[in-house]
């Protein structure tokens, strides 16, 4: 895997914290299979700095990250109040008509990190959609969670029937220019996906700096996610 150039990645920065867009396919956290990983690279840079929240590994976007213990405490006490706003924009099968609608459904990881819902023993999990855009076969939405569960977006999208396109623990598949495309006609080369990660972006965060004062961040889509939505635009409006 290519070196992180984490400077490259900053968005915001000031004496207490810093914002990255975060890579897909790179852990925030030391991974067991991948030595880089997103704190590892802050640390050369900034040997002090701690992660405020995670994002999966196969999740893009915004992330946080506190340059001191006091700017770390601040932000987490916020997580723990609940008054950290943070938005998601997933690519979904099927068509949606969510208007600010909630999914509250706990949730329990099960084997092989696996997570499922559970009504009896569950942590409590909430999350809000909101439709922006249809597609023929898929649309783009806005995810609001209220908890911070692993992976509580991609199951609560699956409770909808609407899993998140190419997600294939939580029932996605992958999806072709010939799924969408009228009259496509196959060349000799074997199809490729229209995008081969499931495409779910941390797109904005909304949190108070230690003066009290709000920070709204947004974090531009990665290259592959607005090619998707490219495509999906040029050959699947409704």
């Amino acid at each position: 895997m290519k070196k992180i150039q984490f400077k490259e990645l900053i968005l915001f920065e000031n004496a207490d914290y810093l914002a990255i867009n975060k890579p897909y396919g790179v852990s925030t956290l030391e991974d067991r299979v991948e030595t880089m990983n997103i704190l590892s690279s802050a640390k050369e840079v900034y040997p002090e700095i701690q992660v405020c929240h995670r994002l999966d590994k196969d999740t893009s976007g915004l992330l946080v990250l506190a340059k001191n213990a006091a700017a770390y405490r601040h932000l987490a006490l916020q997580f723990q109040n609940r008054e950290v706003e943070k938005t998601y924009h997933a690519i979904v099968h099927g068509n949606t008509d969510f208007n600010n609608e909630s999914v509250d459904l706990p949730l329990t990881v099960k084997g092989h990190g696996i997570v499922k819902w559970d009504t009896q023993n569950g942590k409590e999990s909430k999350t809000f959609f909101t439709t922006l855009q249809n597609f023929k076969t898929c649309s783009l939405i806005e995810c609001k969670p209220v908890t911070g569960r692993r992976h509580q977006i991609r199951v609560h999208l699956k409770y909808t029937k609407h899993s998140i396109m190419a997600d294939s623990m939580y029932d996605g598949t992958l999806v072709f220019l010939s799924n969408i495309k009228r009259n496509y006609k196959a060349n000799q080369r074997e199809e490729k996906p229209l995008i081969n990660r499931m495409p779910l972006h941390a797109f904005s965060i909304n949190f108070k700096l230690m003066d009290d004062q709000k920070q709204y961040i947004e974090a531009p889509y990665p290259k592959d996610y607005e090619i998707l939505l490219k495509q999906l635009n040029k050959y699947a409006r409704i």
